[in-house]
């Protein structure tokens, strides 16, 4: 979900207003995906971000800056070396396409002002940051070579192009009445798509808002209309563009009751009539709260880290499969004892060298049935004999071994997926660098363990019931080691979810009884931070503290427990939704 060209116009003009003539004093990039500069103003400092994520790529103002890694990432030196300290010179928009161009004013050589200029393409999974000078590409955060794509190359040293001009009238400049005749030119059309065609910038929100606006469905040919038809869609267009225009026009975000985003733009939003309607008095602040919605922002390591547990868990469950295949081949070991003891008996029956199979009564069966043996021709029949106890006795101590190998690799799996649960509620620094040495810790990655550094410290969610009553869930497996044998009482509740990776959940009960309202939303809560997340009925244990034991050379995350309970929950995001927010800075 992002802007198109049309609400992005607004957006523009938003960021020239705030930010032309400022001094870039910092640049950093946060993850591989964005970019921060501190931009000072008289009085005030001013941070843009750039983002290039294809779920919600936008240039557009933050209130609270993002961590970054210790190390900057390459393409932040260069944006440090050649812009760092530059001027504002414009913020302009390109046409009417999701492309906007900062050109910065910078102290060349013997004091000569030259001018470069940030590139930032909003295009979806296309979206890149181009640094260029005299139209020569300086850097730029995704380089795109031939292998790539065969359209367009994006490298150091290339010539930069802009895309094409569009065939399009632009709602802004171009008289109304040009904008229809464009429209009823195409009379095979649906409206929406005659819309997009003929409107500069338009996407399909735009579109769709403007049919709406003017009474018409967004599907009917063209062909159909009639004059006062046409004449409401003219209407809609001009108030889309007063709207667009205008300062007091809140930009919005229509959303579901699960909070996904539906639609947004710069200007009011109606063609949703079932939505829920989020106003924002800037674009600035719209874009900052669509990032949290979409949760677009990863700490770094973050994806790294990911891939990494998600490969090591199709390692460990296809070695899990093959462990099976051989204990299943084990527990048929008796058969070779049956046909090691009927060639015992039926021996000097038969000539060595002879038969590949030979077929006798079965001398362990009590109907006579016969049983087919099948030889190797290349050893006697005693050397077959002895073959089939060997591997009879090879099997029956496989049997033992292989089942310690399987409760050991499905404790390697649930371990893996701990981690992986864990992944998904870290969003912090401190907390990805703890799972970094977790990763670390249990032979998973080939790294040095990150000590601590001037971070915010990582800390577990922190919510509270209707009641009071503090509830504390661990974000990693660290965690909930330190939230049940460090933070927690020894009469506080320990909530988990049964057999399911999952975090621990601490109910601040301090050996009262809670209600029970309290004690199935911390039961909620621990469904919700579990791998069981979407599931229906999951089985949560809780008991006290005290009764919960870890034990000797463990790993992380890793208890023993009992005089247990167990509730069964159906997570409920609706009713959650007002406990989570709690912990989301919101």
């Amino acid at each position: 979900m992002s802007f198109d060209g049309f609400s992005m116009h607004p957006l523009v003009q938003e960021l020239q207003n705030t930010l032309n003539g400022g001094r870039i004093d910092k640049i950093t990039q946060p993850n591989r995906h964005s970019i921060i500069l501190s931009i000072r103003q008289p009085g005030q400092n001013h941070l843009l971000h750039i983002s290039i994520h294809p779920q919600n790529p936008a240039a557009h103002l933050i209130t609270k800056p993002l961590e970054n890694p210790p190390e900057p990432p390459v393409f932040c030196m260069v944006l440090r070396k050649q812009i760092e300290t530059g001027r504002i010179a414009d913020i302009r928009q390109h046409g009417m396409d999701r492309l906007i161009l900062l050109d910065i004013d910078t102290l060349a050589a013997g004091g000569k002002i030259v001018t470069k200029t940030l590139v930032i393409e909003l295009m979806g999974k296309y979206s890149n940051i181009i640094l260029i000078q005299d139209g020569t590409i300086i850097d730029s955060l995704r380089k795109i070579g031939e292998n790539s794509s065969r359209v367009r190359t994006v490298l150091p040293g290339q010539a930069y192009e802009l895309p094409p001009g569009q065939d399009k009238l632009d709602l802004f400049t171009s008289p109304m009445e040009d904008i229809m005749e464009r429209i009823k030119s195409t009379p095979e059309k649906k409206l929406s798509k005659a819309l997009l065609d003929a409107c500069m910038g338009f996407g399909p929100v735009s579109a769709r808002e403007a049919a709406f606006s003017a009474g018409l469905p967004a599907n009917i040919p063209v062909s159909e209309l009639d004059d006062a038809d046409f004449q409401s869609l003219q209407n809609a267009l001009e108030e889309l563009l007063h709207a667009c225009q205008s300062t007091d026009s809140p930009a919005v975000i229509l959303c579901d009751a699960n909070k996904k985003i539906l639609a947004m733009a710069a200007f009011p939003l109606h063609y949703i009539t079932d939505a829920i309607v989020l106003e924002f008095p800037t674009i600035s602040a719209l874009l900052e709260k669509a990032d949290r919605m979409i949760g677009s922002y990863m700490p770094p390591d973050k994806e790294r880290f990911r891939k990494l547990v998600k490969n090591e868990l199709n390692r460990a469950r296809g070695k899990l499969e093959k462990i099976h295949e051989e204990l299943t081949e084990a527990e048929n070991a008796e058969e070779y004892k049956i046909r090691g003891d009927n060639l015992m008996t039926y021996q000097y029956d038969f000539q060595d060298h002879a038969d590949s199979e030979i077929t006798v009564p079965d001398i362990y069966s009590a109907e006579g049935e016969n049983i087919s043996i099948p030889l190797d021709q290349r050893f006697t029949l005693v050397q077959n004999m002895q073959a089939y106890y060997k591997k009879y006795d090879k099997l029956k101590r496989a049997q033992e071994l292989l089942k310690e190998q399987i409760t050991k690799n499905e404790e390697e799996i649930s371990y893996l997926e701990s981690i992986e649960s864990s992944l998904l509620a870290s969003s912090s620094l401190a907390e990805i660098n703890e799972i970094h040495n977790e990763l670390v810790s249990g032979g998973y990655l080939r790294e040095k363990v990150k000590k601590k550094n001037n971070d915010k410290p990582a800390r577990p969610f922190h919510f509270h019931a209707p009641d009071g009553t503090e509830i504390l869930v661990g974000k990693n497996n660290y965690q909930n080691d330190k939230l049940t044998f460090k933070t927690a009482r020894y009469n506080d509740l320990w909530l988990h979810t049964k057999d399911i990776p999952g975090s621990h959940v601490i109910l601040r009960s301090g050996g009262m009884e809670p209600s029970e309202e309290t004690l199935l939303l911390a039961a909620q809560l621990a469904a919700h931070f579990s791998k069981a997340q979407a599931s229906s009925k999951v089985p949560v244990d809780y008991t006290e503290c005290r009764h919960v034991k870890k034990p000797s050379g463990a790993k992380p995350g890793f208890v023993i427990f009992t005089d247990q309970k167990t509730v069964y929950i159906t997570p409920e995001e609706k009713e959650l939704a007002t406990i989570l927010i709690q912990d989301s800075g919101e």
